[in-house]
């Protein structure tokens, strides 16, 4: 695999950390998960729950090999410390302060190892005013702007109902560790990489900054509901059936009025340029809608949008997209292997490499089950010494 031989240090939970981990377990990464004591990850206990074992921490954890310390002794420290030297990347995304107050922040790790690279996520950052907010997913959303740019212009702000900001950070962390690595190997050293989700949704913002700089002011950022306040059409549109996403650029105008069956519209100065169509895209939306109506079923106005070049999509929901073909060929509804409850439904690995084309078969952990094989394998410790830490319970292990 192309990570075999990296080693990974993983002290994250929940969502943005482990997303970082989970991608690189699956292209071969060691991954040694260090899980708190007594409780381990607390998305153990997160919904989906069957049989004592969290679906949530099974899609997150797979590959990974969990080591469960009480990180509140000395012997775990030291335990830690010694794998730091033995690994290439240390990734966290703690609460503010934790990783210093136990001596595991960057400037104390390169010190026992200078070719490592350490990766945090928080929702703030850490050098940062803000760094000593807690925040997750949805703090994020509202602070970054995302969430006020969400949901019906009359209306509340509208969160976007998945770990967009979570899984987003998480995703550019495994990017900016890819590119850290690539550097460690021409310079021979590590570094340190500070990752905000609050920055990973800010940089998404497309039109807001420049349009309103542009515009003098003039352009306030807002949210748009359900039609593009500065392209039409474009938009969520009633289908026969359901709903339909079509989007149509400046190129594709003429196209759009041929596949209506309406070519006159296209030199009608109400609609002849894109400023033009925004002006009156009241107007021309109803008009979309009323032939979208005309036809009867969504298939059939995809039909015609797609024989026409537009860009269309059906609005799916998530059990939609389970039965979709686009899905299962692409591989992006995956059944995988767990100990505990068989087979479990996950979404597939986005990233498709020529070179690499099988992915590995690998399982979520139980908690603690693999600390004896990391001391062991990776420092050496005797079974005489891996007995005795479990007696006086530095390491755990459990059920779940």
């Amino acid at each position: 695999m192309m990570l075999s031989g990296c080693r990974i240090l993983d002290f994250t939970q929940y969502l943005a950390g482990p997303t970082v981990t989970r991608m690189m377990a699956e292209m071969g990464a060691d991954i040694i998960k260090v899980e708190l004591a007594p409780m381990g990850d607390p998305s153990r206990l997160l919904p989906t729950i069957k049989d004592g074992r969290s679906g949530y921490f099974i899609q997150q954890n797979r590959g990974k090999k969990s080591l469960c310390l009480d990180l509140g002794k000395p012997e775990s420290l030291e335990i830690v410390r010694a794998l730091v030297a033995k690994v290439d990347v240390v990734v966290e995304n703690f609460g503010p302060g934790v990783m210093e107050k136990r001596g595991l922040d960057y400037a104390s790790l390169k010190r026992i190892n200078p070719r490592v690279i350490m990766a945090s996520l928080s929702a703030f950052g850490r050098k940062s005013p803000l760094a000593h907010k807690t925040g997750y997913d949805m703090i994020a959303q509202a602070f970054s702007g995302l969430m006020h740019m969400t949901g019906d212009p009359d209306g509340a702000p509208t969160f976007v109902g998945i770990g967009v900001a979570d899984v987003g950070s998480g995703v550019h962390t495994f990017a900016a560790l890819g590119y850290a690595l690539y550097n460690r190997e021409k310079t021979g050293v590590g570094q340190y990489i500070d990752i905000s989700m609050v920055d990973t949704l800010y940089h998404m913002h497309d039109f807001g900054l420049q349009s309103n700089f542009l515009s003098g002011g003039e352009f306030i950022p807002k949210r748009m509901g359900r039609y593009h306040n500065q392209i039409c059409p474009a938009g969520v549109y009633k289908g026969p059936q359901g709903w339909i996403f079509i989007l149509v650029l400046d190129r594709q105008w003429a196209s759009m009025v041929k596949a209506m069956g309406r070519p006159e519209l296209r030199d009608d100065p109400r609609f002849a340029t894109g400023a033009d169509r925004v002006k009156n895209r009241d107007m021309l939306n109803s008009m979309v809608e009323q032939w979208l109506s005309s036809l009867p079923s969504d298939e059939a106005a995809l039909n015609v949008l797609e024989q026409n070049r537009i860009a269309c999509a059906p609005v799916l929901s998530v059990t939609d997209t389970m039965k979709h073909p686009y899905f299962a060929a692409r591989e992006m509804v995956r059944k995988v292997r767990d100990p505990i409850l068989g087979e479990v439904t996950i979404p597939g690995f986005p990233l498709k490499f020529s070179a690499y084309p099988d992915l590995p078969d690998i399982q979520a952990p139980l908690l603690g089950e693999h600390g004896a094989q990391v001391l062991k394998e990776v420092l050496g410790y005797s079974d005489a010494r891996i007995a005795e830490l479990k007696e006086s319970a530095i390491l755990i292990s459990g059920k779940r």
